[in-house]
């Protein structure tokens, strides 16, 4: 029969009654109604009434229609911050065992993600296929394929709380449920991976590296370089071939790599094979899954349902918070081309949550992103997550505790000694000296943020203050021609508009 209305309808009417399993549209509405029919008799489920979605004509329609869109604060404080507690079956079935410790807010320190085993789960099949897709790549290292894996991971040795989970960095979560199968690859061993001091950790990576044969090294840029340069310089070698010999793929993702790549080469002996991934503390997202991709494929078939709200001035205020019912797309519905902040739902009972990303598609058929930037500003250089809300904190403690007016900053990143530092251009037309303010903000930011703490210990080497009068930023947005309440002076300078910030304080001073 089948056949028989094959050949009587017209050919585009009988592939849309038929779609392909591997559309992209079907793979994301299978993926929604497994989450929703998992879930649908949690809190959260019945809030919602997933069972009446689930029986609606267009479930996607009608699942965006009945949930809202959450960011952390909306999500933990209604729902999230029932489990810390121990109580199941909030926003996914049963307790939630482990939590990824993010980067927090101006009013916390860390972000609390809950981890499922569903999740973790997920996130294991998806390191799978990546390994799997290096098969595709040309001249690939075939010696280094069934070496050991080096994984720069947080610490192993999670804390505890009171309900009976664990909290950490979600790469030492990931490493501490690391399969059987995998121990034999796995390095540094169990040992090393549950000591939390980075350094200590540094210092026994070193000495056990010729002990090992590396064939990848999986982690952020900044620790991973960090950790070859002190390999190389306590063994005296030339580069870590010598060490290494065997090394032939790098796994990275969190920051850019493209600040990293030349000092990268210059500890190499001879070219590796860059991998990169998106993996955040919500879900395993995308990789890079051929040798000439433009970016990072999504997976569109693994318990992540994933939503594209056009970042623009309709879906976000000037803040970067999104709007209370915004415009959100389809997998099918974007466009090449476009910056999109990111929604998922997924089986660590995330629903509609807004991860801050933004990403860009570069090929829609193989559905490969970038990720641009952040809904809010950022600087990331080597990890710090630095916010604006942690910017903003800092400089509200200093202007209470010297009694002084800071109504302008601006903050750049930049390489500095072979790693990172960042400058403070800070208005201010009060007496202070420039080293106390920076010494005192940059305590500050420790205390309010948990990954600049960890990476002022490393790779973001310095922290610069130039102090300048109010004046001067104010001529600046009138030399841009953005003079109005409406324009705002921005608190992370990258891009073209650093260097017309250069140009300006040079001509400025001159004058």
């Amino acid at each position: 029969m089948a056949r028989i209305i094959d050949i009587k309808l017209p050919k585009a009417i009988s592939s849309a009654l038929r779609l392909p399993k591997n559309d992209a549209r079907s793979q994301q509405l299978r993926v929604l109604k497994k989450l929703l029919k998992k879930a649908r008799f949690t809190e959260f489920g019945q809030e919602y009434r997933f069972d009446e979605i689930l029986l609606s004509t267009h479930v996607e329609k009608s699942f965006q229609a009945h949930v809202p869109v959450h960011d952390y604060n909306k999500i933990y404080e209604r729902w999230w911050k029932k489990t810390l507690g121990g109580v199941p079956d909030v926003s996914w079935p049963g307790k939630i065992k482990y939590y990824a410790l993010s980067s927090g807010t101006s009013e916390a320190s860390s972000k609390y993600i809950p981890v499922t085993k569903e999740m973790l789960r997920s996130n294991r099949v998806n390191y799978i296929r990546q390994l799997l897709s290096l098969f595709t790549y040309d001249n690939l290292p075939r010696n280094a394929v069934t070496k050991g894996f080096l994984m720069m991971a947080g610490a192993t040795d999670l804390q505890k709380g009171k309900a009976g989970w664990f909290a950490g960095d979600l790469s030492g979560i990931l490493a501490k449920n690391r399969p059987f199968w995998f121990q034999t690859f796995y390095k540094p061993g169990g040992r090393i991976a549950k000591i939390r001091d980075w350094n200590e950790k540094l210092h026994e990576i070193v000495e056990n590296a010729p002990n090992w044969d590396i064939g990848y090294i999986v982690g952020v840029p900044a620790w991973c370089q960090m950790c070859m340069e002190m390999v190389i310089e306590h063994y005296k070698v030339n580069n870590i071939h010598d060490i290494w010999p065997n090394l032939g793929f790098f796994v990275h993702g969190g920051v850019a790599f493209e600040p990293y790549k030349k000092g990268f080469e210059k500890l190499l002996g001879k070219p590796i094979i860059y991998i990169e991934n998106y993996l955040s503390s919500e879900g395993f997202i995308g990789y890079k899954a051929h040798q000439d991709a433009k970016g990072m494929r999504l997976i569109l078939d693994n318990n992540i349902f994933m939503e594209f709200v056009p970042f623009n001035d309709k879906n976000f205020d000037h803040d970067g918070n999104i709007i209370e019912d915004p415009e959100a797309l389809m997998i099918h519905e974007v466009e090449e081309g476009k910056d999109y902040a990111l929604l998922m739902s997924t089986n660590a009972g995330t629903w509609r949550y807004l991860i801050g990303d933004t990403i860009r598609f570069v090929d829609l058929e193989k559905h490969e992103v970038l990720i641009t930037g952040r809904t809010k500003h950022f600087l990331s250089l080597v990890g710090e997550h630095l916010s604006v809300d942690n910017m903003n904190k800092a400089i509200e403690m200093v202007s209470e505790e010297f009694n002084i007016c800071i109504p302008e900053f601006t903050v750049v990143g930049f390489p500095h000694e072979n790693l990172f530092a960042h400058k403070w251009y800070v208005a201010c037309d009060d007496s202070i000296d420039p080293d106390v303010l920076v010494k005192k903000i940059d305590e500050h930011l420790c205390q309010l943020n948990d990954d600049y703490a960890v990476e002022r210990t490393s790779a973001l080497k310095q922290v610069f203050l130039e102090k300048l009068p109010e004046q001067t930023f104010m001529k600046f947005m009138e030399w841009k021609g953005k003079i109005g309440s409406q324009h705002k002076f921005p608190r992370v300078m990258k891009g073209k508009m650093l260097e017309d910030w250069k140009e300006f304080l040079k001509n400025y001073s001159a004058a």
